[in-house]
């Protein structure tokens, strides 16, 4: 079924789908998270962990910064340290340069993920390896909501592989082999690369590429 059919089925299945989650819902305070996004807006987001395994590795740091049409809003932005329950290993060190001592007032688990929902609201989320920052909150966020985040997600490197696909010649016979690499991207979006490796810098940048290749790919939605 398509045409009005089809968007009808579509709009009653969301309606569904959000009464279900709202159900669910560990903590009735957090509602909002499931009421219309504001028009044109989203939220760029990064963590950093202490390493990449979803089971047992922890956030140490949250960056996320709004995003309005092409507008980076670094005025509305949230820059937050984590105080983990063990100490940080030398591996982590190196990559984030976050020392145990610089998380020791770090804010507890909760408390952040307290204000990064209030800060995203309903908006759609942005970034560059988005799931696993999402596996990383939805396991910290279970406690508290019984859920992980339920906004949609948009992810750049998809985005620029639709880019580089819609670029081939009309007769190419496969996919090319896109490098997706995050700094090959921002090379070849022309875009500037921050050199400190943190959340606050990467969430910028994951913000800077969705708003060119939107432009790119002349999409005036939220792109899917």
């Amino acid at each position: 079924m398509g045409g009005l059919g089809g968007s009808w089925l579509s709009a009653r299945w969301q309606q569904l789908r959000r009464q279900w989650l709202l159900y669910h819902l560990g903590a009735p305070e957090f509602a909002f998270l499931f009421d219309a996004p504001p028009p044109q807006e989203w939220v760029a987001l990064d963590c950093e962990t202490t390493g990449l395994d979803r089971r047992k590795d922890e956030i140490i740091s949250i960056g996320a910064v709004r995003i309005v049409g092409e507008r980076i809003l670094t005025s509305q932005r949230l820059e937050l340290l984590v105080r983990p329950s063990r100490a940080v290993s030398a591996d982590s060190v190196r990559i984030h340069r976050l020392r145990q001592r610089d998380l020791a007032d770090g804010l507890p688990i909760e408390q952040a993920l307290r204000q990064l929902l209030h800060f995203i609201g309903s908006r759609p989320l942005v970034g560059y390896y988005l799931e696993f920052d999402r596996a990383m909150l939805g396991r910290a966020l279970w406690p508290l909501l019984g859920m992980g985040l339920p906004q949609p997600g948009i992810e750049v490197s998809q985005l620029y592989w639709r880019y580089q696909f819609k670029r081939l010649p009309p007769h190419a016979q496969q996919a090319p082999n896109i490098d997706l690499r995050f700094e090959r991207l921002m090379q070849e979006l022309q875009l500037p690369q921050r050199t400190a490796h943190d959340a606050m810098n990467d969430a910028v940048m994951a913000a800077l590429a969705f708003v060119k290749l939107r432009r790119l790919l002349g999409l005036t939605g939220t792109p899917h």
